[in-house]
Parts: C-alpha cells; structure tokens; sequence
C-alpha cells in the first residue's frame, strides 16, 4: 500500500481545503510530521484512516466531532485519499455524519455519511458510490481490518508501550483483534457446547435406564438393586413371574368350576321361591278385588255420566265467554261516547237499551235517532269522514306551522353566533396587534442562544484551560522539585561508583594476589612463581562492591530521566494551556464560559418557543380571515330568513281560527274524526255480541236434551275434569286388571303348592361365596399375567437401552477428553487452550521479527523472548514476553526497562508485529508516532538506522514528533500551524 496524496477540508481542526502531497514528501523515504501542541499531527493519521474505513483509531471514534467547529457553514466536511494497493491506483473519499447549520432560518440539519471510491488505473471497471460497498472493497484490497491497519501502519507507541507491559489477557485481547482468532473461539466453544450437549444426552440416556430398571423392580415387587441391574438379574426376575402366572391360571380354574355348580343350585331354589310367591299374591288380589266390587261399580256410574256431559260444556263455555265479551263491548262504547263528547261534540247518540241486556238507558238530554245501531254507526261514520276531509285541507298548513318553529328557533341560533363570533373576532384582532413586538424578541433570543451554542465549545475549551493552569503550575513546580532532588540523589550515586572503582583499582594488586596459586601461571606477567604477593588491605574494595554501587548509580539514572520526562511534560502541558488561554484574564474566562453555557442551554427552548409563537401567529391570522368571513355569512343568513319567516306568519294567522296554531286546529279535528269512528266501531261490535249470545243459549239448552239431561243444570252438575275422569278410569282398570292377572296366573301355576317352604337364603348365600373366591382368584391371575407382561415388555426395553448406552458413554469419554485438551485442561501439559496456543505461535513469530530489530537498536544488549510458563496463581501461560539482557546474561522482564528502553523495546514490536499481521502484504507506508524524546544521541542515532533500513526499497516511514534533532536530521517535513481560525499545513522539502 502506497499513498499518493491525501485532502481534508472542514475535518478537525483544519477549517478550509489542506492538502498533503506524500509522493513529494515521501521522495526521500522519510519525512517528519511535526507542530504545537492540539495543532493536529495526529488528526491527518485519523483522516487516513477515516478515508479507509470510515472511522478512526481508538477512543476519538467514539466523539463522533470530526467537523471543524471552524469551518464555514456552506463548506462541506470531506476527506479525500488517493492511494495504491497491489498495483491498482484509485482514490476514495469520505463525508462524515454530522449537524450543519441550515441554509434558511435557524437550526440545524442533519448531513449523512456518504462515500465513494473511483478507479485510476490498474483496474477497469466502475467505482462504487455506497459505504457499505467501499468499506468491503477496501478491506478486500489491504487485507486487513481497521484495527489490523491501526496496529501496522499507524505505529502509536503509546498503545505498544502498554502491550509491552500488559499482562496477559490483556495481551491476549490485542493479539485476538490482530490475528482474527475468532474461528478458533469458534471451536473451543463448539466443543464445549457439544460436550454439554452429548452430556445430557448421555444423561437422559442414564436416567432411562435408572428408570426402566425401577419399573422392573417395581413389577417384581423388589428392591433395586444397587450396581443398576444386569442381565441375570433381569433373566432370573421374568422367569419368575412367568411361574407365578401359571399357578395363579390353576387355582382361578379350581374356584371357577365350584362358583359354576353353586349358581345352578341357587337359580333353581330362586326359580321355585319365585312360582310359590306368585300364587300366593293371586290368591290375595283375588280375595281384594272381592271387597271393591261395589265401589268400582258407582265409579263406572260416574265415568259415564261425565262422558255424556262433556258435549255441553264447550257450548256453556262459550256462551259465558260471549256474555263477557258483550259487557265489555258495551263498557267501550261508554267509554268512547265520553270521549267524543269532553272534545266538545254535541250530536252524540246513545245506544239502544235491549230488554234483559243490562244496558245502561240513554243519558239525559242524548240524541236516539231512529232506526238499527248499525244505521246510527254508519251515520256516525260518515260525520267522522267530514271532519277528517276538513283536518286534511290543513295538512300543508301545519308543515309551514312546523317549518315557522324551526326557522324562528335558527333566527335566534344565527343572532347568538353573529354575537360570539364578532366578539371573537374584536379579541383577537387586538391580540395580533401585540405579536410584531413579541415575535421581535423572541427572535433576538434565539439567535442570541444559537450565537452562544456556536461559541460554547471555543469558549469551554479556554475555560476549561483557565481551570487547569494552576494545577498545572504546582505540577510545574512540584515536577522541578522531583527532578532536582533525583539530580543530586543521581550525582551522589555517580561520585560514589567513581570512587569505588578508584579504590579498586588502588587495590586491584591485592584482588590479584588472593587469585594467585602456588605452581599456576599469574595472569599478568605469566610467571609459575610468586615471589612478593600484595598482602590483603583492610576494607578492601571488591567487584562486587563495585556492581552494587553500578547498579545504585543506574537506578538513581533511571529516576533522574523519569524525573526530567515529567518536568518536560509539565512544562510542555502548561505551555499549551497557555497558549489556549492566550493574553485573556482567566477569571474573565470562566465568566465568559459561564454566561456564554447558560444562554447555549436555552437554545432549543428559545427555539421551540419561537416556533410555536410563529404557529400562534399564523393560526391566529388564519383564524381572524375565518371569523371576518363567518360574521358577513352570518349576518346575511339573518336578513334572508327574518323576511321569510315574517310572510309565513301573516298566513298561518288567518288558519289558526280559535286555536293557538293551525297544528292545534287540525289535530283536534283528527282527534274528533278519530273518536267518531270509535264510536261507530263499538256500537256494531255490541250488536253483534247481543245477537250471538242469543244462538249460543238456544244451542247450549238443545246439546243437554240430546244427553240425556233433565235441564242444563243437570249436566254440568255431571261435568267432571279431565284428570278426574283419567282417574276414575286409572280405578276401574286397575281393578279389573288386577282380577285377570290373578285368574292367569292361578290357571298357569295350577301344579304349585302354595304352602311350600324354599331355603333360599341359604343357596344364595353359597353362591356369594363361591363368586367371591373365584372373583379373587381372577384378580390374582390377571395382577400376575399383567406383571409377567409389563416385566417382559420392560425388559426387552432395559435391555436394549442397555446396548444403546455402552456406545454413547464411549463416545461422551472420548468428546470429553478433547475438549479438555482443547481448553487447556485434562491431558494438556501446556496448560493452554487452542486460540492461546495460535495466539502464542504467533507472538513467537513476532518476538522473532522484533528482536532482530532490538538487537541492532540497543547495540546487541536486548533481544525478546517468548515465554510459555504459566503465569502466578494458576493465570494460564503462552503469552509471556521478556527480554534477554545480554549484559547480565539473564531474562527480565519488560517492566524492568527503563524510559527509552521501552520505547526501543516497543518501537521494535510494533514493526515486528507489523511485519507479521501484513503476512506478504507490501506496506510502502508507515506512520510512527512520538516516543523519540526519551532517547540519548547514540541510541537515536541506531533508530534512524534502523528506520533507513525501512525505507529500503521504496518505502515511506512518516515521524510524528516534537523532537528539535529530527528536525535537523530530517530535511523533508510537514509542519501543522494552528491560530484561531483553524489550523494549516506547510511542506519544506
């Protein structure tokens, strides 16, 4: 992967159009990226990366603020990236998602995320327009995922310090997101799961078993046996209660044959009981039947009698059923000749008073015309027809009456809207007579809210500078301390191995001569004799002392760097907050930020409120054209209706006559037609009443002669009910019945002693037992033929549950040792699971690539070593990482290194690793980011070295750093400027 150039407009801090040329900066293969403090070193790595992927390294993803708060509102956030990739030039550009302010009014809106990619050359074909699609093609083409690319061309040294350092599983999620170790998660747990899931198999399975060999037992009537059963056990159990089956068949056959024989005895003693009992009983009904004789005689005397009657008793019926039926005709032709005359008729006329009908006379001062009541009626009719003709001319009449009603009742409704809408309307008009001064306002407030939201994040930004300086100045001074202190502690500890190794060296003779043996050669002159050997010295200084106070004075070293690291990084945060401040008073500041927070918060609610008076606003105008409109309706609608209903009242006064109204007219002429023809209708039903009740009599006088009877009250007095005829009837042939049968029965049992005895208790009560015996034997058989089956079922089930068991237990021992090696247990002598045995193989290759940098780095002291030990307390091992210092011949660990030599160590595993992950992938392109100011000249002297050797070839290796010697070393830079209204970028090549 090469990069060619890359263009950021409106993204972090960059506010307008920058553009990076890295085939001019990448001419020599090495070039620096250097600047202030926030100026946004770091910010074009993260638009690289954004080009690619879409997203940016570590926690500055998670912001999502990759808009310059700089920026011009119409300036559209982009980044653009041209780039090779195995030989195919193509150049992608990317537009974030974010809120840009809108282009009328106020307010934001939201911008989404679009991306592109377009071929250059190399390759044929159409570009892609949709993220999804881009993010597929690029990573298809780097073969590497985002984090994968952070890791191995954009180097942070800060991150490699902290995997230099890690424990291991810390160190062990890194490694997973490098090396995509998932698939081999994939298998332990697919192991796992399978392990369970053969295990309850295997389970349900054991428990079957347990269960059938239960139910075995259960049949048997026996204890289970506790090592779960065999086949013996399971052979000798059938057998036995196949045997218990067959001696119960054998007695159930016994008590069968006696219960058989004491039946027959008892049915015949039952048979015989029975045909002495039945004579006996005929020879009593006989002897009853005698004494009721004279009784069932009267009983047929009135049966008959009842009989004859019952053709008079319809006819009496009915004719008291017509005597009702006249007095209540003649009661509603009363009734109706009353009403007639309270609505003020005078012509009534009054019935007819038949002789012997009961009728009322006529009332005094009625008229009785001449003639039959069937004349008077249709009189009466024909005077009804005349007042309903008259009501019925007034018909169209009282619909206008009705009509009149309605529209007085509008009239009165169209008055009362007119009031309220025109009082309506004067309200509202002089409330939008206020709202040019309101909407003034609330405008100003918005905008003054929005100007502040826009300001907020400048302004927090200098406030939260302004807080920070003072405890960055005691940090200054606190560091400065340290770092003078740990410079005299430094000094001491120099002085003091100074002088342990002068007052060796003064007695090195002595050292010398204690290593002397008497015929072995001296080490400096080479002579077999000894003739003057120095003598020991008291307090005599040995090497020993001298690598205590080496180490004393390299110990004291370390903390001194530490202590001038955190002084430079004290200085250099407060200079930064500094230069944020700039000459503004901090007290001013965090009144300004305070001011400028509060009137940000009440943007939206300004907004919102100016939103909903400008909806009042225009709803009331809408509301007033509305109002203006219904009042003019209105009132029209008045005028028109009172004209209407003022010509329809001179008409109905003329109609009314003497009534309220002309519907009052015309109902009481309805109602006086209506009541005539009731009148009429009652005095024909009377006659005709009268004429059939007469008939009824006669007939009812001539049904009683014809039965028989003296008079009519003879014959109902022979009237019996229904039932009591049913009953007489039930008596009479019960009786007689009862005579028969005893006759049949005594002519049938003719041979039959009556006064025979018959034992039948006792044959009875033989029978019950003998039922008794062979109903239990039966029950016995049928338990023991039930268990011998249920056993036999069973058993052909335990047993094959047996053979299908021994397979599965086989296999789940098997699965399960697998899976414990596979985990890292069991049989495991590593101790390491699958994913941390690759994740280990892998990082041994790493430590390999690394260490053959380190070596060259650190002038041959250090080389890394891979380390499969388990780790204290029983932390699983394989990830261990150390280094081999080659001065002390011993291993260290990394946490041992001091301040530079972690960032040679990390430095060094960072392009071991990128070596690694990139497996054959060609990188023309690395960033590596800060850590070379922890170095002393000789030592960054080997890096540069070391980073020639990267750019062999044609590769590029971009330096992000503050320190002055790479700007001497390094001709071709790219230097960031930042100022107030966004940062810029400028090459010197």
């Amino acid at each position: 992967m090469k990069l060619h150039r890359l263009e950021v407009t409106a993204f972090g801090p960059y506010a307008g159009r920058e553009e990076v040329d890295f085939d001019l900066l990448g001419a020599d293969g090495l070039f620096l990226l250097h600047g202030d403090t926030g100026a946004g070193k770091t910010t074009l790595l993260d638009a690289v990366a954004f080009a690619l992927f879409g997203r940016v390294p570590g926690a500055r993803n998670e912001a999502k603020r990759l808009r310059c708060d700089y920026a011009d509102r119409d300036t559209v956030t982009e980044v653009a990236l041209e780039l090779t990739v195995r030989g195919r030039r193509f150049r992608v550009v990317r537009s974030p998602e974010y809120d840009r302010p809108k282009k009328r009014g106020d307010g934001f809106t939201r911008q989404h995320a679009k991306a592109s990619l377009t071929w250059i050359s190399g390759w044929e074909g159409e570009g892609h327009s949709r993220v999804d699609e881009v993010a597929r093609e690029v990573e298809s083409l780097l073969g590497m995922t985002a984090e994968q690319f952070f890791q191995v061309v954009l180097l942070p040294q800060g991150e490699f310090a902290k995997f230099l350092r890690a424990e291991t599983a810390e160190r062990e999620k890194l490694l997973e997101r490098l090396f995509g170790t998932e698939r081999f998660v994939d298998v332990e747990r697919w192991f796992r799961d399978r392990r369970v899931a053969r295990g309850r198999e295997l389970e349900r399975l054991r428990l079957a078993n347990r269960d059938l060999v239960q139910r075995v037992a259960e049949v048997a009537r026996e204890d289970v046996p506790e090592d779960g059963g065999d086949p013996e056990w399971l052979s000798s159990l059938v057998k036995r209660l196949a045997e218990a089956e067959r001696e119960a068949a054998a007695r159930a056959a016994e008590t069968a044959a006696a219960r058989a024989a004491a039946e027959a005895e008892w049915r015949a003693a039952d048979e015989l009981a029975g045909r002495v009992s039945r004579v006996r009983g005929a020879r009593d009904a006989l002897a009853r039947c005698s004494e009721i004789e004279p009784h069932r005689v009267a009983w047929v005397r009135e049966r008959d009698a009842a009989r004859r009657a019952s053709v008079v008793v319809p006819a009496r019926v009915a004719a008291e059923r017509l005597e009702r039926a006249l007095a209540s005709a003649e009661a509603q032709e009363a009734a109706a000749a009353r009403a007639l005359a309270d609505l003020g008729y005078a012509g009534v006329w009054a019935p007819p008073v038949a002789p012997g009908s009961g009728a009322r006379p006529p009332a005094p001062g009625s008229i009785v015309p001449e003639g039959t009541d069937k004349t008077a009626a249709a009189e009466l009719r024909a005077e009804g027809e005349r007042f309903r003709e008259e009501a019925g001319g007034l018909t169209l009449l009282a619909e206008e009456a009705r009509r009149q009603r309605e529209d007085r009742r509008r009239l009165g409704e169209l008055e009362k809207r007119a009031a309220t809408a025109a009082e309506r309307l004067d309200k509202l008009v002089v409330a939008l007579a206020e709202v040019p001064d309101r909407l003034a306002v609330a405008r100003a407030e918005a905008e003054e809210a929005a100007l502040a939201a826009a300001r907020l994040d400048a302004v927090a930004a200098k406030a939260v500078a302004a807080r920070e300086i003072p405890a960055a100045e005691l940090a200054v001074r606190t560091a400065d301390d340290a770092r003078r202190v740990a410079v005299d502690a430094h000094q001491r500890a120099r002085d003091v191995l100074l002088q342990v190794r002068k007052q060796r060296l003064d007695g090195m003779a002595v050292e010398l001569a204690t290593a002397l043996r008497a015929g072995h050669a001296c080490p400096v002159c080479g002579s077999k004799d000894h003739p003057a050997p120095a003598e020991p010295m008291l307090n005599a200084v040995t090497g020993a002392d001298e690598d205590r106070a080496a180490d004393t004075e390299q110990a004291a070293a370390d903390r001194r760097a530490a202590a001038e690291k955190a002084l430079q990084d004290a200085e250099n945060r407060l200079v930064a907050l500094r230069e944020v401040v700039g000459d503004q008073d901090p007290e001013e500041l965090l009144a300004e930020h305070r001011a400028v927070k509060s009137v940000a918060a009440q943007r939206e609610p300004r907004a919102r409120a100016l939103a909903e008076l400008e909806r009042k606003v225009e709803a009331a105008t809408v509301e007033r054209t509305a109002l203006e409109r219904e009042v003019a309706e209105l009132t029209t609608r008045h005028v028109e209706l009172s004209e209407v209903v003022r010509e329809r009242a001179d008409r109905l006064e003329d109609a009314r006559g003497d009534f309220p109204d002309v519907t009052a007219r015309r109902a009481h002429l309805l109602d006086l037609a209506d009541a005539l023809a009731g009148l009429a209708d009652r005095r024909t039903a009377v006659a005709e009443c009268a004429e059939r009740l007469a008939e009824q009599r006669v007939e009812v006088s001539r049904l009683a002669a014809e039965a028989g009877f003296a008079d009519v009250a003879d014959a109902v007095a022979a009237v019996r009910g229904e039932d009591a005829v049913e009953a007489l009837e039930t008596r009479i042939r019960k009786v007689e019945d009862a005579k028969v049968t005893a006759e049949s029965v005594l002519a049938e049992l003719s041979d039959v002693d009556p006064d025979v005895e018959v034992d039948l208790a006792a044959a009875e009560q033989a029978f019950r037992a003998a039922t008794a015996s062979a109903e239990q034997a039966a029950s016995v058989l049928s338990a023991a033929r039930r268990d011998a089956r249920r056993a036999e079922a069973l058993a052909e089930r335990l047993a094959a549950a047996w053979v299908e068991l021994e397979p599965v237990e086989a296999e789940y021992a098997e699965l399960a040792a697998l899976t414990d090696v596979i985990n890292g247990q069991g049989q495991n002598a590593k101790k390491m699971t699958l994913r941390t045995y690759v994740l280990a193989a892998r990082l041994e290759e790493v430590a390999v690539a690394a260490s053959a940098r380190l070596e060259r780095m650190s002038q041959g002291r250090y080389r890394f070593v891979h380390s499969v030990e388990a780790g204290p307390r029983g932390t699983r091992g394989g990830l261990g990482l150390d280094v081999l210092d080659d001065y002390s011949g011993r291993q260290r660990p990394t946490k041992t290194l001091s301040g530079g030599e972690s960032f040679l160590a990390s430095l060094a595993l960072a392009l071991g690793l990128s070596d690694v992950v990139a497996a054959g992938a060609v990188l023309d392109t690395l960033f590596i980011d800060e850590g070379f100011g922890t170095l002393d000249a000789d030592t960054l002297e080997l890096v540069m070295t070391v980073l020639d050797e990267l750019r062999a070839g044609g590769r590029v290796v971009g330096l992000v750093s503050h320190v002055e010697e790479l700007r001497q070393r390094i001709p071709t830079r790219l230097r960031v400027r930042k100022s107030r209204a966004g940062s810029s970028l400028e090459v010197v090549a």
